[in-house]
C-alpha cells in the first residue's frame, strides 16, 4: 500500500476545525508543513494562536484522526510551534475582514445576527438559567450562538454552561471559549475566584464594549447577552452599543418580582429597543400525583405582558411558564443544561418551545444591502 500524497494530507488538514474559532485550520494558516515519510508516517506542523492555548491537546487529536484516516498513513505526528507576530498579525485582520479597529459587528447595518438582551426586574427570578438552557436548546438545533454574562457583580453563565478553560488571547483579540457548542464570554473568566468586582458605570461600559468588539464572535445566528437585573448602567449601555437588540423579561409569578419586572421592561420605551416577550419561570411544582403547588403565587407571567403592552403600546407576549424542577437546578450547577438532557420534563418541553419560538424569528434579509449592483446591458 502506497503513502498518502502531501496534498492528499492537506485536502483531509481542510477539514480539522479550529476549535476555538471554528474555521479550518488550513484556512487560518495554521499548517506549517506536511511531510510524508518513507514507510508512511506523516509529520504534521502546527503553529498556535500562542504558546498557552488550552486546546492544543484537541488539535493534536483531531488532525491525529483526520490525517490517521487516509490510507497507506502508518502514523501520525503532530509537532507544535506558535505563531510569528507577522503571522498573528495577518490572522487578526483575516479575522475583522481586514478593519483596522475593533468594532462592534452586531451593530453594523448589514449584520443579520438577532440580539436578545435577557433582563429581570430583581436577583433570583432564574434569569442566567433560561439564558444558558436559551443558548444549549438553540445551538443543539442547528444555530451559532454566543452567550455575554453582561452580569458583570454576578456572573455565573461559565458555570451554568460548563466551561472549562479560559479565553485565548492573539494580542488584543480574545477568542472565546465553546461550551455545548456556543461561544462565551464572562468577566468571571478574568478575574481571581472568590474575589468580587468592584467597578463604577464607565469601566462596566469599557468591559461591556470589549465583550462585544475586541471578542472574535464570527458569523452568530444569536447572541444572548445575560443582563444584570434592574435598570442601571449596564441595560443602559446595551442600548447605546446595540440599537437593534430585542429585550427578554423574565420574572416569577410573584407579584413584587412582576412588579419590579415591568419596570425592567419599560425601560424600552425610553431606549427604543423592543421588549420580544416575557418568560415566566417558577411557574409551579408539580406533584407526584400530577397536582401543582404554586409556591410563587400565579399570575405574574401574565401580568406583566399585560402591563408592557399597555405601556409600550404592541403586544408583549407570555412566551414561556418554565415549572420549578431539581433537574433544572442540578443541570445549572453541573454545567449540563436541562434541555440538553434526554427529557421530556415540562420545564426542559418549556425551554425548547421558548428557544423554537425565538429561533424561527429567522435573521431577515429585508432592507440591507446585499452588496450587489445591476450591470448595463
Amino acid at each position: 500500500m502506497s503513502a498518502p500524497t502531501v496534498e492528499a494530507v492537506q485536502t483531509e488538514l481542510g477539514n480539522v476545525m479550529d476549535p476555538e474559532i471554528r474555521r479550518p485550520i488550513t484556512e487560518l494558516n495554521m499548517v506549517r508543513s506536511v511531510e510524508v515519510q518513507p514507510g508512511g508516517v506523516v509529520v504534521v506542523g502546527i503553529d498556535l494562536t500562542t504558546a498557552g492555548c488550552p486546546l492544543k491537546d484537541t488539535i493534536t487529536r483531531d488532525v491525529t484522526n483526520a490525517v490517521g484516516s487516509l490510507e497507506g498513513v502508518a502514523g501520525v505526528q503532530v509537532e507544535m510551534g506558535v505563531m510569528t507576530e507577522e503571522q498573528r498579525k495577518a490572522l487578526r485582520s483575516q479575522l475583522r475582514g481586514g478593519a483596522a479597529e475593533p468594532v462592534i459587528p452586531f451593530a453594523q447595518p448589514g449584520s443579520l445576527t438577532r440580539v436578545y438582551a435577557v433582563t429581570s426586574g430583581k436577583g433570583g427570578v432564574g434569569k442566567s438559567s433560561v439564558t444558558a438552557n436559551l443558548a444549549a436548546a438553540m445551538a443543539a438545533d442547528g444555530l451559532k450562538v454566543g452567550v455575554v454574562d453582561a452580569d458583570i457583580y454576578g456572573f455565573s453563565i461559565p458555570r451554568m454552561l460548563g466551561v472549562t478553560y479560559p479565553p485565548t488571547k492573539v494580542d488584543d483579540m480574545i477568542l472565546p471559549p465553546v461550551a455545548h457548542d456556543v461561544k462565551v464570554i464572562s468577566i468571571g473568566m478574568f478575574t481571581q475566584d472568590g474575589r468580587p468586582v468592584v467597578w463604577r458605570g464607565p469601566m462596566l461600559h469599557r468591559a461591556l464594549q470589549q465583550f462585544l468588539a475586541d471578542v472574535f464572535w464570527g458569523d452568530l445566528d444569536v447572541l444572548l447577552l445575560d443582563l444584570p437585573p434592574g435598570t442601571g448602567d449596564i441595560a443602559i449601555s446595551v442600548a447605546q452599543m446595540l440599537p437593534n437588540s430585542e429585550i427578554l423579561v423574565v420574572t416569577t409569578p410573584q407579584v413584587a418580582a412582576a412588579e419590579v419586572a415591568q419596570r425592567a421592561g419599560v425601560i424600552a420605551e425610553q431606549t427604543h429597543q423592543k421588549v420580544v416577550g416575557v418568560v415566566e419561570n417558577m411557574s409551579w411544582l408539580e406533584q407526584a400525583d400530577g397536582s401543582r403547588v404554586d409556591l410563587f403565587g400565579t399570575g405574574g407571567g401574565e401580568r406583566v405582558s399585560t402591563e408592557l403592552g399597555k405601556a409600550l403600546g404592541y403586544d408583549v407576549p407570555l412566551l414561556a411558564q418554565v415549572p420549578i424542577e431539581v433537574d433544572l437546578r442540578e443541570g445549572g450547577d453541573s454545567g449540563e443544561p436541562l434541555v440538553l438532557r434526554d427529557t421530556t420534563s415540562p420545564a426542559a418541553e418549556a425551554l425548547r418551545s421558548l428557544s423554537r419560538s425565538l429561533s424561527r424569528r429567522a435573521r431577515g434579509l429585508a432592507g440591507r444591502s446585499l452588496g450587489i449592483s445591476p450591470i448595463g446591458g
